[in-house]
């Protein structure tokens, strides 16, 4: 398992790094290296898209219950999305099935994605337990931050098609 720095503090690339033979691979998701960086999972969770195109975010929480979290695509692809509602910064990385690579976000980062193929199976580890009342979002296509998406989302939740715009 390696760590790698992006351009946006608070988030690392893990990159997994399968033994393989001919069963298949194994791999570690989680190890000594993140247990310093994510040191308790409270929740874990797991997201099926059925269609290419479908947005999921971008969604935060407010303090005290802003999760951090482990994500991985352990089927499909997903193009995601970390946004720094402070700072307007964002960083997007292809996470798939085949790409062995998961993402780490701080606390109180907003993060969405969008399936870039059918059946896209995302899981997530939490650092605390989701409380409803703290849930937030804002648009995907918030001028404000501008985020270069693949391609247009074909399908979302009414949620995630109604947050606020920010204004900046």
């Amino acid at each position: 398992m390696k760590l790698v720095e992006t351009p946006l503090p608070g988030v690392m690339i893990v990159q997994v790094e399968p033994a393989r033979d001919d069963r298949g691979y194994f791999a570690q998701t989680y190890a000594r290296e993140l247990h310093a960086l994510l040191p308790q999972i409270a929740e874990s969770a797991v997201a099926w898209n059925e269609a290419r195109g479908t947005l999921r975010g971008l969604h935060f929480e407010h303090a005290p219950h802003a999760q951090a979290k482990l994500v991985r695509c352990s089927r499909g692809a997903i193009y995601d999305v970390v946004l720094d509602l402070k700072t307007g910064r964002w960083f997007a990385h292809d996470l798939s099935r085949d790409n062995f690579t998961m993402l780490l976000i701080a606390a109180g980062l907003a993060h969405g994605y969008l399936a870039l193929e059918d059946d896209t199976e995302v899981s997530y580890h939490l650092s605390v337990d989701y409380e409803p009342a703290a849930a937030d979002g804002v648009r995907w296509d918030d001028p404000a931050f501008a985020i270069e998406w693949p391609m247009q989302p074909l399908l979302m939740s009414e949620r995630d098609r109604t947050w606020r715009y920010v204004t900046r």
